[in-house]
């Protein structure tokens, strides 16, 4: 059979393909805005049909019904990165967290530790080779997809053709969904003053000709406005957004002095609006790789200066970075932080790597910097990795520095209103 009335034989309705799904399944679902929420939404509405299936996601962007009260019997959600509308789950006991640098967790899949009894992704439709990409999304989802018994694609007309390591054959997927439905978005978010200065110090870091990871927000954003002066710099990153964009159409990135993957944005997925995702359709500067190629420390080292920004939600005055917890409540995960701030040490011509955050939190009523971490809390990057921290006060270098350098450099970045409280305590509990 070709694989076009391949194609045609396994086209069905949500709710068709979604009986695939046996209680006691392990399901992996497609990641961030590449969910595929004609699928989650089909699968969520037999669970009275269903018990003990395992939901595997990292960010659920979509309503996440498997993780809400009532559900606890028929799913169990396994979070690779608590996200907003699985958090509450996980701080109730109704879902789980899965601690894990990006770079390893496709292992989890293709070495076994989880098995993939189905993986329900994304796909843009087929081209004349009969190869569906996975276009916004290839990250761990591809990984999870090829080691699945069972393949449910949604073939979106929506989702981009990107270009790399994204591919499945069409004969790989056994039901296929059509839709039309516009692919989710993830709007700017406006920058304050403080995230201004905090993108400008940032960008005061950056040499013409680096090589940089940033995620979403405003801080990145921020640095990259602040960048448009530069030369020469390169993106190998595990996500990107919008704001690449007008520095590559005013050539300020060009990928010149990459010496992994030349000319090319390398990427694992992205986040953004549907200007990003028909910008990076069928564009050969863009390659999307799996998080196991992209994240891993030593690719990452093959890059000319890796400069990695990172953001945390607590940074202590020895320089211990807590970005994925406060004390036990789990805000998120631990990203790919670690995987760059290695990476970036290593790299050819030396890299840096940065923890970029405000100064306070709570409408200024709390400190960003601390004399320790709250106790509890889980240390994301260690004092012994951290080469700077940026406030909107400046720039804290920790590399090299001893513990009460690095305090007196951490104050000095703190918020006036707290500093004289941090050293205090500070120098008591580590009799500085």
């Amino acid at each position: 059979m070709n694989w076009q009335d391949y194609y045609q034989s396994r086209i069905c309705t949500p709710q068709e393909a979604v009986k695939a799904i046996k209680s006691g399944d392990y399901v992996v679902v497609g990641h961030a805005c590449g969910e595929p929420r004609s699928l989650t939404k089909a699968m969520s509405e037999r669970y009275a049909e269903l018990k003990d299936v395992k939901v595997v996601h990292r960010v659920g962007m979509g309503e996440c019904l498997y993780a809400q009260p009532g559900m606890e019997e028929h799913f169990r959600h396994i979070s690779l990165f608590a996200g907003a509308n699985s958090r509450q789950a996980i701080y109730e006991g109704r879902a789980d967290y899965l601690p894990r640098f990006i770079s390893e967790i496709p292992a989890l899949f293709l070495e076994g530790h989880i098995p993939v009894d189905v993986a329900l992704v994304t796909v843009s439709p087929p081209d004349k080779n009969g190869y569906c990409s996975l276009g916004i999304s290839v990250d761990y989802t591809l990984p999870a997809a090829k080691m699945a018994k069972t393949i449910i694609a949604e073939v979106n007309t929506n989702m981009p053709r990107t270009h790399g390591d994204s591919f499945l054959s069409v004969k790989e997927i056994a039901h296929i969904v059509l839709s039309d439905e516009p692919l989710m978005e993830v709007q700017p978010v406006p920058q304050t003053e403080v995230e201004k200065q905090i993108g400008h110090y940032c960008a005061e870091l950056i040499e013409d000709g680096s090589t940089m990871q940033m995620g979403i927000g405003a801080i990145p954003d921020a640095t990259l406005a602040a960048m448009m002066h530069k030369k020469d710099l390169g993106i190998h990153t595990e996500m990107f957004s919008d704001g690449v964009i007008p520095l590559v159409e005013a050539g300020v990135i060009n990928g010149s002095k990459k010496t992994l993957h030349p000319n090319k944005i390398v990427s694992t997925f992205m986040m953004g609006t549907e200007k990003l995702y028909k910008w990076v359709d069928d564009n050969p500067a863009v390659e999307m790789h799996p998080e196991h190629y992209v994240n891993d420390p030593w690719v990452i080292a093959k890059n000319y200066k890796v400069v990695s920004i990172n953001s945390a939600l607590q940074v202590d005055v020895l320089g211990q970075v807590a970005a994925d917890a406060l004390g036990p409540k789990q805000f998120s995960g631990v990203g790919g932080q670690i995987d760059f701030i290695r990476g970036a040490k290593r790299s050819i011509g030396g890299g840096k790597s940065i923890i970029a955050i405000p100064s306070t939190a709570a409408g200024g009523k709390v400190s960003r910097i601390v004399p320790a971490l709250y106790e509890g809390t889980a240390v994301t990057t260690t004092r012994n990795e951290v080469d700077y921290v940026v406030t909107e006060y400046g720039i804290a270098k920790l590399s090299g520095k001893t513990n009460l350098e690095r305090l007196k450099a951490l104050v000095a970045i703190s918020h006036p209103d707290f500093r004289d409280e941090i050293m205090s305590k500070a120098r008591k509990l580590y009799y500085l």
